[in-house]
């Protein structure tokens, strides 16, 4: 039994109103509705296919404190969820129980996973006493979906979580890739369901030892975690230069990069002045292009942050981006030092 897509993504946040406010306001997600039980009081917001649960409260307390504002759960639309659960527990999660009426199981570090039915429409999540909030007079949606999930892992742990997710979830290898920048590293591994809509971004530092931006990730994270969460959008340089407006910080770009990027992508040279202006980064695999933009983590720990991503046909992730979004990364790091 396999993950077909993913239902919802919850934050866990200990400011509740500035994480609401950021995802709303800056992002564009509307708030859709509430839900409060004895331990927790979540908001559910949604821009396109994406869904994402907002949490404060006792029950986020443990995980706040290890961790900090994060991504506590992705939740997996299956389509037998009782097989699902026991191909997971057989392939090495721990069952965690039930949460609001569906079986829950670990993932990576302390981030779980929720097993619900797979649906083509999107549905308010299961077993919460929802109450729709007023219609926000939210700005143009530009979020379509969730593209994929990063995820940050020990170092020498990428072939064994890449096994876990394939025998588990079904999710099977896709691609892979290793940078090297100065003293940083990157390995990485893609998994993907076979209906295309779960897609995770398995990343490592390429060293145990270094002082790089995933090392670093680690060790403000408390251990494994949510990295980043990618947006896909139809119009990358509108959404960013909106959300900029809206009070979005974005990763810089070296100009150098566009003074090369007409020879090595010579088919967008005409926009090439547009990308320029909002930082956006191109590439291409044999299918088509993409365009790329990491923001600026906006939690205490600087841990989670956000891409803004655009397939123009492609399909996978282009080598250049991937390296280009981590020397960007890499130098905000150095520059906040």
């Amino acid at each position: 039994m396999a993950a077909q897509q993913i239902a919802f993504v919850e934050l866990y946040t200990s400011e509740q109103k500035a994480a609401v406010d950021y995802l709303a306001s800056a992002l564009g997600f509307a708030r859709v509705a509430e839900s409060t039980d004895e331990e927790s009081h979540s908001v559910l917001l949604r821009q396109g296919r994406m869904q994402l649960m907002v949490t404060a409260g006792a029950r986020t307390g443990p995980f706040l404190e290890a961790h900090g504002d994060g991504i506590a759960d992705v939740a997996l639309g299956c389509d037998d969820v009782a097989a699902s659960h026991a191909t997971a527990i057989a392939a090495g999660a721990t069952d965690l129980g039930t949460s609001h009426g569906y079986p829950v199981v670990s993932g990576f570090g302390s981030v779980r996973h929720t097993l619900v039915p797979a649906g083509e429409d999107v549905p308010l999540p299961s077993g919460h006493a929802w109450k729709p909030l007023p219609a926000d007079p939210a700005p143009v949606p530009r979020i379509r979906l969730l593209d994929h999930v990063a995820i940050c892992v020990e170092h020498g742990s990428l072939d064994r979580y890449a096994a876990f997710y394939d025998t588990g979830f079904g999710l099977s290898r896709y691609s892979s890739e290793f940078v090297e920048v100065g003293d940083s590293s990157m390995d990485s591994v893609v998994v993907r369901s076979g209906s295309g809509d779960v897609t995770f971004t398995l990343v490592a530092p390429g060293s145990a030892t270094g002082t790089g931006q995933l090392n670093a990730f680690l060790d403000r994270n408390g251990g494994p975690g949510v990295q980043h969460l990618a947006l896909l959008v139809d119009d990358i340089v509108a959404t960013v230069s909106e959300s900029a407006e809206r009070g979005v910080a974005f990763l810089r770009t070296p100009a150098s990069y566009y003074d090369v990027l007409a020879e090595r992508v010579p088919d967008m040279s005409e926009t090439i002045a547009s990308l320029r202006a909002t930082n956006v980064l191109a590439d291409r695999d044999e299918w088509g292009y993409l365009l790329q933009l990491f923001t600026r983590s906006p939690y205490p720990r600087n841990t989670l942050f956000y891409e803004f991503i655009q397939r123009r046909g492609a399909r996978g992730f282009g080598s250049a981006n991937i390296r280009a979004l981590f020397e960007a990364v890499e130098r905000d790091r150095l520059a906040a030092r």
